[in-house]
């Protein structure tokens, strides 16, 4: 025979169960979700995660996308011409009528320094100029315009504050100017590099 008082005890005894199981599930999706999410914020340090964006010098031949080619960052990827919504397909190529590869003056390319993706790769994409900062001074860079291939030297490698639009000014001679956001981001200031033609 149960008693009311021993019925109440059962029903103690299984929440505490099922509560110390809850909390286990739970505790193992946190470390699960913080693991992942640390891989994700990690992935465009790393080369092994593969991307659109690595260097792939194999297809240049049939490859017709106007793009840009670091080596010694192991990137490539397109540049666009229009709005900040280009950012999301690789680089923005800004101010179009202030220059180009061909014609010279000051040809400025922007690209997200970090961007979250839903996975490695994803985060990857979209964070085109995540290791800019590491160019040097006599480092190539090679650009695909409109059919062919431009060779650049970089020059300068500096931060400057997000206020800065000096480094979009144009230029009577010819300049790549690449830019991106600091790792702290927009409002910490901005990563910018000049190359001159080769």
């Amino acid at each position: 025979m149960i008693l009311p008082g021993d019925n109440e005890s059962v029903l103690r005894q299984k929440w505490r169960k099922h509560k110390r199981l809850i909390i286990l599930i739970v505790a193992v999706t946190l470390l699960a979700g913080g693991a992942y999410l640390l891989v994700l914020t990690l992935s465009p340090k790393f080369s092994y995660v593969p991307s659109s964006i690595d260097l792939n010098t194999d297809d240049d031949v049939n490859d017709m996308r106007d793009r840009i080619q670091i080596s010694k960052i192991n990137l490539e990827v397109p540049y666009f011409a229009g709005g900040a919504e280009e950012l999301n397909k690789g680089a923005w190529w800004r101010y179009p009528e202030r220059g180009d590869p061909e014609k010279g003056g000051n040809f400025i390319l922007s690209a997200h320094r970090f961007e979250l993706g839903l996975t490695p790769e994803g985060t990857k994409a979209r964070s085109p100029f995540y290791t800019l900062n590491k160019l040097e001074p006599g480092d190539e860079i090679r650009v695909f315009y409109q059919g062919k291939w431009y060779d650049y030297i970089v020059t300068k490698n500096y931060s400057v504050p997000r206020t800065a639009i000096e480094i979009e000014a144009p230029s009577d001679s010819a300049k790549l100017t690449l830019y991106t956001c600091s790792l702290k981001g927009e409002i910490d200031g901005r990563v910018v590099v000049e190359a001159q033609p080769k």
